[in-house]
């Protein structure tokens, strides 16, 4: 509370000092406000630059190569963008090995993963509904899942900060079938005692193990008092221990469980018996026999198009879901299968075809999530602006959170004039605070904003005041 005072007393006079910066380029008001904050000046870099003009408006330290986190997203959506087009949809294609008669298959069904970045369960009940409507009904083998249109190196879930289960560190899979998550939805069992937990999707491979409790108490704590294990050796068992509050009607968590082919078997198993189907085989793993000539699928499945695709990456900062986009940019231009040196090749190719100087900066995540990315704020400056005169530049726009409505910015400025007048994509680690995107200011000028702070605990508020007194600044010209 006593940062935000302080920030709004300061940006009170923010009309009248609109054009003053400090030394260095530092806005006046932004560097009044890191003063007050205790933020070394050398910890930020900024760039502000109006639509079409030929020179930023201004720039501070524009030229350090900084931690962006999660506004390199925007280098990878803009790169797949211009590089795929926004029609472009991933397949995954079901194969038959073996005879059908009468409606049977006499044989396994291979599943041909195609990187799919949002094959959530209501997509992967259109791919099973559209097998059913084939006049398929009964598998007599297996699910032989096809997953070499990806080759990955191994990767730990758990490196970036030691929580392998999260959603946001999934790592990338030709077949990823609903982010592989389960919610759990934890309430207050009726006995007093105990903890109802329920758990969607409901997959029969899934072993839960409830030792939760109830205690008196109001709602609060971390993760409420739950404590979620999943069994590494087979990721089918899950055990909950922990004191539940009774003072919470209603607590929910999402985590990753399974492998990601038990998880699609599952997830298959129980969609093609709603649909009438029978499958009397398990899973594993294979690849389509070729035999001189690729075999026509006997069901093909769509994803949603790049152009949609990038709204969900960009407005909620999905991770997996931008890899999903370097790798498949690099299997495009440089042919299957898709690998991350590939995947970071094509993504310079594309910013260097725009004039995008690329010297300097390191992709070793393309999603932000590392503690090694770097760009520097006129890198990312220049690119949004070349942005907005490129093809393809509303769905670009369209993609970043819209300040006060929607995505990660839908609580920040609501009720304020700026409201909806900004796109912009946030990115936060620990100690690295940093925003990028578009403001439409007060006498509807156009300008691409970067801010990035890398300085200790400018993820604990410090970054989010910054980010506040620049963009009331630009707002204001």
């Amino acid at each position: 509370m006593r940062l935000v005072m302080m920030s709004l007393l300061l940006l009170a006079g923010a009309p009248a000092l609109a054009a003053t910066e400090a030394p260095g380029g530092m806005p006046g008001t932004v560097d009044r406000v890191a003063r007050a904050l205790g933020v070394p000046a050398a910890d930020i870099s900024l760039w502000v630059q109006e639509i079409g003009a030929a020179q930023p408006l201004v720039a501070h330290l524009p030229d350090v190569q900084r931690n962006p986190a999660s506004t390199l997203k925007l280098v990878t959506s803009f790169a797949a963008l211009q590089g795929l087009n926004p029609a472009y949809t991933w397949r995954t294609e079901l194969h038959p090995l073996g005879p059908i008669e009468d409606g049977v298959l006499r044989g396994d069904l291979l599943i041909r993963g195609g990187g799919d970045p949002y094959l959530v369960a209501e997509e992967f009940w259109k791919l099973v509904s559209g097998l059913r409507d084939t006049g398929l009904r009964r598998i007599e083998g297996d699910l032989v899942f096809d997953v070499s249109y990806f080759d990955l190196p191994p990767e730990d879930p758990g490196r970036f900060d030691n929580q392998p289960d999260r959603i946001y560190n999934l790592v990338p899979h030709p077949l990823l079938v609903n982010f592989n998550a389960m919610r759990f939805d934890f309430q207050p069992g009726g006995d007093g005692r105990s903890v109802r937990v329920n758990t969607a999707p409901e997959l029969p491979k899934l072993e839960l193990n409830n030792r939760l409790r109830l205690r008196e108490g109001a709602c609060g704590g971390y993760q409420r008092g739950v404590a979620l294990r999943v069994q590494e050796a087979t990721r089918h068992h899950v055990l909950l221990e922990g004191q539940f509050p009774s003072g919470c009607q209603r607590f929910q968590m999402t985590r990753r469980v399974l492998e990601p082919e038990s998880y699609a078997w599952s997830l298959f198993d129980v969609y093609w018996r709603q649909l009438g189907g029978e499958l009397q085989g398990g899973w594993r793993l294979g690849t389509l026999p070729e035999n001189g000539r690729r075999p026509r699928p006997k069901h093909v499945h769509h994803s949603r198009p790049l152009g949609e695709v990038i709204r969900l990456v960009n407005k909620y900062s999905n991770n997996v879901m931008t890899r999903h986009l370097e790798l498949t940019l690099g299997a495009e231009r440089f042919g299957a299968p898709a690998t991350p040196a590939k995947g970071e090749r094509a993504i310079r190719e594309v910013l260097e075809f725009h004039g995008i100087d690329t010297r300097g900066i390191v992709l070793d995540n393309s999603a932000g999530l590392s503690r090694d990315v770097r760009i520097s704020a006129r890198q990312l400056g220049t690119l949004l602006a070349i942005a907005w005169q490129a093809p393809y530049m509303p769905e670009f726009a369209s993609s970043m959170a819209l300040v006060g409505l929607d995505g990660t910015l839908r609580r920040r400025f609501q009720g304020q004039p700026m409201q909806g007048r900004m796109h912009l994509k946030t990115g936060t680690l620990d100690h690295v605070s940093a925003i990028a995107g578009y403001v439409q200011s007060a006498d509807n000028r156009r300008y691409a904003v970067v801010l990035m702070v890398n300085t200790v605990n400018a993820h604990r508020g410090l970054g989010e005041e910054l980010q506040d007194a620049l963009l009331n600044w630009t707002y204001r010209q």
